[in-house]
């Protein structure tokens, strides 16, 4: 991101400029875009937990899952010399942001707490720029899940599918049965996150870094690409009509209904499942995408302190979000993992135990990368490049000859 760089700024953004002028020196502004009923149940762990400690909380919500109306809400803070005190944030948008030197200095506050020892450094790649703190990590997501009702999978006789025949074999007989075999919305950022996981299971651990981390042209041009391609125009034979525009959420409430069999989505599904009193192996199955066990394609939501002048209060709600009690109580409700490695899962059900053994294995071998998908595998602009192919492709925009082509030339352009 370029500092002087002029945008066209939401009519939301300038409403907030109004109504968040001012904000009272023992509170906190936080920009987040946590507004599902799950995400905001977990967002008032956090609430609550600076409540003890003092400090006020001012909300600063915008919605639109993966952030991206509520970084141009930012843009026209920031350009006005009026940041908020804390932004969630993913990837790659922390270093650009950090690089236009309009962030905190959180080296002091880690230094006495310790984040250096604790925080695995997959996540401190983002967290930190130029060898200072600039956000503090709430959770570590992981995108390559299937959520699946298990009550209409014992109906159709089906069980987990541990492979990509199995796969299909299961979305066969949910059809079969008149059921809606795969919930999704129609919105970039979700198709772009099937996209990650049908790469790690068609290619595996190996070919997904070449292609989505190192952006080799061989590899995005490869045969192995075309047969990405080629599952994702299967998968969009399972999905219903009307899946174009649908929220996440949505999506995730057609498997809690009964109405669809599964989802592919981040663990930030799980929260929804929680909130309509579910349970893990009982009313829902969490599984990775079928040939991925022992990978993680992970992002981390953070939240990155801007430059507000000295903040008690800011140097608090960093402190809040990276205690291990806080980092519990968050993430269980959240349905994530602990940024930190050494906190408990006692208080984790089956799904989150799961998600820290997983992240705890790939973490040992070298098998947890970055989600494309979610700002942690290449810059915004090839992630952007990415989404426009992948959705155009599963739209039937172009066939799979086409969208390997072009995926190619789009990152390559965008690079």
């Amino acid at each position: 991101m370029k500092k002087n760089t002029m945008i066209q700024t939401l009519p939301l953004a300038g409403a907030l400029l109004l109504s968040t002028a001012a904000v009272q020196a023992e509170d906190v502004e936080v920009l987040h875009w946590w507004t599902s009923g799950g995400e905001a149940a977990a967002l008032n762990v956090l609430k609550d937990d600076l409540g003890t400690k003092g400090v006020g909380w001012q909300d600063m919500p915008v919605a639109g899952g993966g952030g991206g109306n509520a970084m141009t809400v930012l843009r026209a803070r920031v350009t006005s010399g009026n940041p908020p005190t804390a932004v969630q944030m993913l990837g790659f948008d922390i270093q650009d942001w950090a690089a236009e030197d309009v962030v905190a200095n959180l080296n002091s506050v880690a230094e006495a707490e310790g984040w250096n020892e604790v925080v695995p450094t997959a996540l401190q790649r983002f967290a930190k720029y130029d060898d200072k703190w600039v956000s503090a990590p709430v959770n570590v997501h992981s995108t390559n899940w299937i959520w699946a009702n298990k009550k209409l999978l014992d109906e159709v006789g089906a069980k987990q599918p541990e492979n990509w025949d199995e796969l299909i074999s299961v979305l066969d007989k949910l059809k079969a049965a008149g059921y809606i075999p795969l919930a999704h919305g129609g919105q970039a950022w979700q198709d772009a996150t099937i996209f990650d996981g049908v790469v790690l299971t068609t290619g595996g651990i190996d070919f997904y870094r070449k292609a989505m981390v190192d952006l080799d042209p061989e590899a995005l041009s490869s045969d192995t690409m075309l047969k990405v391609f080629d599952r994702m125009t299967q998968l969009r034979g399972y999905v219903d009509k009307n899946f174009p525009g649908r929220d996440w959420n949505l999506a995730s409430a057609m498997v809690i209904e009964n109405k669809a069999g599964m989802q592919i989505m981040g663990d930030w599904a799980k929260g929804e499942f929680l909130k309509a009193g579910l349970k893990p192996n009982e009313d829902f199955l969490c599984f990775r995408m079928p040939g991925t066990q022992g990978m993680v394609t992970f992002n981390s939501d953070q939240f990155v302190m801007f430059d507000v002048g000295e903040s008690k209060a800011q140097d608090e709600m960093a402190k809040a979000i990276m205690a291990p009690t806080f980092q519990s109580a968050f993430n269980v409700v959240k349905g994530s993992v602990p940024a930190r490695t050494d906190v408990s899962n006692a208080d984790f059900d089956a799904c989150g135990k799961k998600g820290m053994a997983d992240l705890a294995e790939a973490n040992k071998n070298d098998t947890l990368v970055g989600s494309m998908a979610h700002g942690h595998a290449a810059p915004a602009a090839v992630k952007n490049a990415v989404y426009d192919v992948v959705t155009n492709h599963f739209n039937g925009g172009m066939d799979s000859q086409q969208a390997t082509k072009a995926l190619v030339s789009a990152v390559q352009d965008a690079i």
